[in-house]
């Protein structure tokens, strides 16, 4: 029995669950979220105890293993209807800046250009802000937080990973656009370099 897939997922009061034709829809206060229910899973909602149970039909290895994936999934609907998910990120870097424009995510990230980045759907990226950071070897570097938040923790993530592809932090200075709290392993540049 997979240890995730029987725990029951606990339904705060304000979320409304209903399952038809193998989808769930749960609608919260913070939106609503539709996903399909993997072949062989069933999902049932004890209004008696207010949670939901997900079950499944054998013991076969891809179906234990579609059992705790239902549940997680499940379980971060429901967080995100009722509480939301965000990711933090910050570009660090003298010139390098964000901005959002209208539904873009506006970056300048030392290339020629700007990266204009369309916002998904159903995501909001609050308007940066920008301080004043010392780090260590470089002295006081300009740091812009960008907070992306949602109710769809797939697509919180998937953005944030995409607006770090832009430009992921280099180790020699550390500039680029990293997770807030990400460790960058820095390394040691070539000082003796041409020194005979």
């Amino acid at each position: 029995m997979s240890r995730i897939g029987k725990k029951p997922v606990p339904v705060p009061s304000g979320v409304q669950i209903a399952i038809n034709n193998g989808t769930i829809q749960i609608k919260g206060p913070k939106g609503a979220l539709e996903q399909r229910i993997p072949a062989g899973v069933a999902v049932q909602h004890d209004q008696a105890d207010g949670s939901i149970k997900v079950t499944r039909q054998s013991d076969a290895r891809h179906l234990r293993a579609l059992h705790g994936l239902a549940r997680s999934l499940i379980n971060n609907m429901v967080t995100g209807v009722t509480d939301g998910f965000s990711k933090s990120l910050e570009v660090i870097g003298v010139g390098y800046s964000a901005k959002v424009q209208g539904k873009e995510l506006v970056l300048a990230v030392g290339f020629a250009h700007t990266v204009n980045m369309p916002i998904p759907e159903g995501l909001d990226v609050a308007e940066p802000k920008t301080t004043s950071v010392a780090m260590p070897g470089i002295g006081s570097v300009p740091v812009t937080a960008i907070t992306i938040s949602g109710t769809d923790k797939q697509k919180v993530g998937q953005f944030a990973a995409d607006v770090r592809a832009v430009r992921p932090p280099e180790p020699y200075k550390g500039k680029g656009i990293r997770y807030k709290g990400e460790e960058v392993r820095r390394k040691v540049g070539k000082a003796m370099a041409g020194v005979e």
